[in-house]
């Protein structure tokens, strides 16, 4: 997958001085928490997830129970599990596009047939539910979104959502919704975890972006179909049997705490989005469709500009120590590109966008 490939972690940290491909908030240290390990016991965790983790996950539900949620290592490994749970040769999906590389390659590596419904920018990246509709046959299994969305900040309506559940409801298949960044909520109420909503909805989060907690391998599924969680932790005993320990009793630290860390991390994107939206309006080269929540967004060149692409990202990174995600990495053409502005303090942002806008200007034919 070329957004791995490339990613900042496999490029090098060292390499990169003003990181605008990072699709999360900053990352925590370990000093930053008060949390101690110490006499933790390094047994076999429970399979599900310990206890408390999910007790804090679905803390806010009304509805959900500690027996609704499975703890997976990051929801990279959520969403395979999903995929390898459901899907198979015989089966077919719909995918949301651009979505997370792991709801395309695993169901394609699954030999699953995908129809893959492109979000428009023209749209205002909104989803179509009349080719959702179209789209769906009798052996779907599967519709996949993401929302809040990435890379684009869209965040759908919760009409559309309902509209989702009911079209997968009336053609008994699951809705997935990949909420990875429902906490970075920034200008939003915080809704409820979709999968609240009916047991057609598979809800799948993490720790990763919201928190700055990548380096935690923690990430969970949420269903209230019993039979499909009886399933889901199977696969998982199948792949790592239980998530580290270590790795869990932090995370239990971070969410027991999240007031503490979020409102932190909203503040910080606050401000960032502020100076990013003066920077964009006052540049010439770039449209965009302006974020809702998350982190990212995913502007592309205006009409009429010719670019070379290739030069300007191998530029960018080798002459300015400045990187974005190139749209090939979700499929799009490289006009696109998605820019991160929570990673980056404000000062980082500054002088990336100022060398994001000189290197346009130098790679423009």
């Amino acid at each position: 997958m070329p957004i791995e490939i490339e990613s900042p972690e496999e490029q090098g940290y060292n390499s990169i001085k003003y990181n605008l491909a990072e699709s999360s908030m900053r990352d925590l240290n370990l000093t930053d928490l008060q949390v101690d390990v110490k006499h933790l016991v390094l047994f076999y965790g429970e399979h599900r997830g310990i206890a408390k983790l999910r007790e804090v996950i679905k803390e806010d539900s009304k509805s959900l129970t500690v027996d609704d949620v499975l703890v997976t290592s990051g929801a990279a490994m959520a969403l395979f599990i999903v995929s390898s749970t459901l899907l198979n040769h015989n089966d077919h999906m719909v995918v949301i596009r651009p979505n997370y590389a792991t709801s395309l390659e695993a169901p394609r590596a699954l030999n699953c047939e995908i129809s893959i419904i492109d979000l428009k920018f023209e749209n205002n990246f909104d989803i179509d539910i009349d080719e959702v509709k179209r789209a769906i046959k009798p052996n779907t299994r599967l519709i996949s979104i993401t929302s809040p969305h990435n890379p684009t900040g869209k965040l759908f309506n919760q009409q559309t959502i309902k509209t989702l559940i009911a079209l997968a409801e009336e053609r008994d298949c699951f809705l997935l919704v990949d909420e990875t960044y429902r906490e970075l909520n920034f200008q939003t109420e915080l809704m409820p975890y979709e999968a609240e909503h009916s047991e057609k909805v598979i809800s799948v989060a993490s720790i990763s972006k919201a928190y700055g907690a990548p380096g935690l391998r923690i990430g969970w599924i949420i269903s209230r179909d019993k039979k499909l969680m009886h399933d889901f932790l199977a696969a998982k005993e199948l792949i790592c049997l239980c998530n580290s320990v270590i790795d869990e009793e932090i995370a239990f630290y971070l969410l027991q705490n999240k007031q503490q860390f979020i409102s932190k991390n909203h503040q910080h994107t606050k401000t960032n989005f502020n100076y990013f939206k003066q920077w964009f309006a006052a540049q010439n080269f770039l449209e965009w469709v302006e974020p809702q929540a998350g982190v990212v967004c995913f502007p592309r060149l205006k009409a009429g500009i010719d670019l070379n692409a290739d030069k300007f990202y191998e530029t960018l990174y080798k002459d300015y120590s400045t990187v974005v995600g190139p749209g090939h990495w979700f499929e799009r053409d490289k006009v696109y590109m998605r820019i991160g502005f929570g990673y980056p303090t404000l000062d980082e942002l500054t002088q990336g966008l100022a060398n994001l806008e000189a290197c346009l200007k130098n790679c423009v034919k």
